[in-house]
């Protein structure tokens, strides 16, 4: 894994984001993101564990990866790798720490569970069957209350879900969740989109239909191409500035004509 001076064309996609902003920013950065999504692959495995889903282990690695790359600074002379593992390693500790638990309990019976979780495949492949309370209890020479305690706190580890359906049989609060936008706003915005990317060559065009309206990988356009996927990221990236040079163009002249009427 690269550790030295990080490649002067990847520093180049990080000098771009850094040099615009909103959306299109944000946009770069998503693409930063995705071309480093190893990095976020590889920690989250190394947490893997007992009691731990997966999907949410995947999800905080790429929250580190995402506020990696949003402070990453590309002119300290540093790569982009050494800072990132860094960074997703404690995000991901620190949701262990303290996430995880919706209700914390003592770190002792922490500490039983643990010990529970490792006897019980120890003991079912002695006994030939799954062990009993009485029979985890003796083998770690702990009281029957207090292993029962253990597992119970099991269920302190998640929240339930937003998408879980309530008892009142009413919709879930993801359902619930909503928000409104500006009709009018979205359409002028569209408006000037559709003009902009008109003015795009028909590789940018390309590009961006590959990417954002048939949603394929930068690998997958890379190979359509015949380029890196680091190349695709890089002409993504220039083609998102120009874009928004253009937008902010055509919004400056738009509200000045608003003003002038």
């Amino acid at each position: 894994m690269t550790t030295g001076p990080e490649p002067e064309d990847v520093l180049e996609v990080f000098r771009q984001a850094r040099r615009t902003t909103g959306r299109n920013r944000r946009a770069i950065e998503d693409e930063l993101v995705l071309g480093h999504l190893g990095i976020a692959r590889t920690a989250a495995r190394a947490y893997a564990g007992a009691g731990r889903d997966p999907e949410d282990l995947w999800q905080v690695a790429c929250l580190g990866l995402t506020k990696a790359v949003q402070r990453f600074d590309p002119d300290r002379g540093t790569s982009f790798h050494g800072y990132a593992i860094p960074t997703v390693h404690g995000e991901l500790k620190r949701y262990l720490r303290d996430v995880t638990w919706m209700i914390r309990p003592p770190r002792q019976l922490q500490d039983l569970r643990a010990a529970v979780l490792r006897s019980q495949p120890v003991l079912a492949q002695a006994l030939g069957r799954e062990p009993g309370l009485e029979e985890i209890a003796e083998a770690l020479g702990e009281d029957r209350g207090a292993v029962a305690e253990a597992l119970t706190c099991l269920n302190s580890l998640r929240p339930q879900s937003l998408e879980a359906p309530p008892e009142d049989g009413t919709f879930a609060l993801a359902e619930k969740l909503s928000w409104v936008e500006d009709r009018q706003d979205r359409r002028e915005e569209r408006l000037m989109l559709r003009a902009a990317v008109r003015e795009l060559s028909a590789l940018e065009q390309q590009l961006l239909f590959d990417r954002y309206f048939q949603e394929l990988t930068q690998q997958q356009i890379g190979l359509r191409l015949g380029m890196s996927q680091m190349q695709v990221c890089r002409m993504i990236s220039r083609t998102l500035v120009k874009l928004q040079g253009r937008l902010l163009e055509d919004s400056t002249a738009a509200d000045s004509s608003r003003r002038a009427s």
